[in-house]
């Protein structure tokens, strides 16, 4: 081997480990926990870790049994451990997206070859749905990883079994470990969201049977050696947490599995077509390549090549999670988090295919991520020219930040066209992804830091305990549950109980809109304010006593 094609090797190496570490664990803590949903999740990890209680999650000192429990063990170890309570919250998706980038990179090298596992890899974790879930404190991306892990195992079995094409080179070994495997990483995948696994994977493997009539082939995969792994990870704490918790299974199984599909009682209702848009939106900037990869299965179809196709297999593990979402009554975004390692593996190889046998079409793929890096810079100005008054930047900030991002992503847009049409294609994926990378890293150190005070209720917290150090917080009306929830973790507070205006000491309360109001009609002197988490609710020290 040459020097210079080493000195390439080397390159394209430190690339990707580049690109896979800052677009997965560059600022995990450069921003606060958000929402109501990553404060409780890591409540609960927290409470696991220092009450040693790893059987019933607790919020609050309650069961809670939203979520199984892999996301609430796997962080509490980080809470053991790190002095961060974001990287303790979030470094389980973080290592889960490593994971599941590793899964889909190797299932790529092993049906396609070392060119198409560099595109998958480079692809998947520059994903914009990929980066703001593998910094989410939630079970999803835990989720995504058992079931890519799930996808891998499960391709090696059809594959033995005679469902694909063989290279007559590599002999196929038996199944057996495959099969064992394939039990356990959706036994991990049900610790991690619930039946929801067992639905998504067999349906996957079941819509390709049906089609293709290999049915056969997907019973092979309900072989004991499966279920038995499956019931070793997934089965003990399902039983032994319904042991402990008489209403574990309606809550979990009936309300947030059943009731959560059937119904739009957990007020999430969107139309049918909720996560076309989604999808299109979370594959950015690689959302050209998808219409590639079509256009492939079209051809598949018209050469009625698909039977024997392991690009089919695999696209059925995108195409019916899509399917069984779109019918449910309660949709959310993270919903089709799992579709992205199937479709990373199908970009990826679509694009290289079209490198070697379609450079025109390959071409057109990557002009069309340019314009969707000018597109992404456009929708960025906007999005800073947006932002309410009360943001922490000023008018002067938010006019360069909306200018940096509109000849930035023009600017990227213009390279990545300039390589494609120069037929430097591999430069332009790379370009792509250098350029995500990038992305990453500003968003990390200058913008999110400042939106803090906007998104999280951290520094609302911060100033609160410099103030008032310790001393104890009422609520008073209905405040919002992203800064409730949020400000309960940072303070490490059970409960906010309700303000009682008949007690004449001073108190510190927290209210959101309309809430000075109602203080003048109890007749309660608000003095000013300790803490605010914009624009949703704030902290005010009050006497009770006569209005003014």
């Amino acid at each position: 081997m040459s020097a210079s094609r080493t000195s390439r090797r080397i390159l394209r190496t430190l690339l990707i480990l580049g690109v896979v570490a800052i677009c997965l664990f560059a600022g995990l803590g450069s921003l606060g926990l958000t929402g109501p949903d990553e404060p409780r999740y890591a409540w609960i990890a927290r409470a696991m870790a220092s009450t040693s209680d790893w059987l019933t999650p607790k919020l609050f000192g309650q069961p809670w049994f939203e979520k199984p429990v892999l996301y609430y063990w796997t962080a509490a170890i980080g809470f053991d451990y790190l002095n961060s309570a974001e990287w303790a919250a979030r470094l389980p998706s973080a290592i889960a997206a490593l994971i599941a980038a590793f899964a889909t990179g190797l299932l790529a090298l092993w049906r396609y070859g070392a060119r198409t596992a560099r595109a998958t890899v480079l692809i998947f974790v520059t994903c914009a749905g990929v980066i703001a879930f593998a910094r989410a404190a939630a079970p999803d991306m835990l989720f995504t990883a058992a079931l890519a892990l799930a996808l891998f195992s499960a391709t090696n079995i059809v594959e033995k079994r005679g469902g694909f094409p063989v290279d007559p080179l590599r002999i196929p070994p038996g199944d057996k470990v495959d099969l064992f495997l394939l039990g356990v990483w959706i036994g991990l995948a049900t610790l991690a969201k619930g039946p929801a696994a067992i639905i998504l994977a067999g349906g996957s493997v079941l819509l390709w049977a049906l089609i293709t009539k290999n049915l056969k082939i997907a019973l092979r995969m309900l072989h004991p050696l499966a279920i038995f792994a499956f019931a070793i990870i997934a089965i003990p704490w399902y039983v032994l947490c319904a042991r402990a918790n008489a209403n574990f299974f309606h809550v979990f199984i009936v309300e947030h599995n059943f009731d959560r599909y059937l119904t739009p009682m957990f007020q999430h209702p969107q139309p049918f077509w909720f996560f076309g848009p989604i999808i299109l939106l979370g594959l950015m900037p690689w959302t050209a390549f998808l219409f590639g990869a079509a256009f492939d299965g079209l051809r598949i179809v018209r050469h009625h090549e698909w039977r024997t196709s392991s690009g089919f297999f695999i696209a059925c593990w995108a195409i019916f999670p899509v399917l069984f979402f779109s019918f449910s009554k309660s949709k959310l975004p993270e919903y089709v988090l799992p579709v992205f390692p199937a479709l990373a593996v199908l970009l990826g190889h679509s694009f290289v295919c079209a490198m070697e046998h379609a450079r025109r079409k390959a071409q057109w793929m990557g002009v069309g991520t340019g314009v969707m890096w000018v597109a992404l810079g456009v929708a960025g100005a906007i999005g800073f020219h947006r932002l309410p008054m009360y943001t922490p930047f000023n008018r002067e900030q938010i006019a360069q930040l909306a200018m940096i991002s509109l000849f930035g992503g023009i600017g990227i847009g213009i390279v990545i066209d300039f390589l494609s049409l120069w037929h430097k294609l591999w430069a332009a994926v790379a370009f792509t992804a250098g350029a995500c990378a990038v992305l990453v890293v500003v968003a990390q150190a200058v913008v999110l830091p400042k939106l803090d005070p906007l998104l999280s209720t951290r520094q609302m917290a911060q100033q609160f305990r410099a103030t008032a150090d310790n001393a104890k917080i009422y609520s008073l009306g209905d405040v919002n549950r992203s800064c409730q929830w949020g400000l309960q973790f940072y303070l490490e507070s059970d409960s906010l109980p309700a303000f009682d205006p008949k007690n004449p000491d001073e108190h510190y309360v927290l209210m959101t809109w309309g809430g000075d109001m109602k203080l003048n009609d109890l007749g309660v002197l608000h003095r000013k304010v300790i803490a605010r988490f914009l624009p949703y609710c704030w902290i005010e020290s009050v006497q009770a006593g006569t209005s003014p």
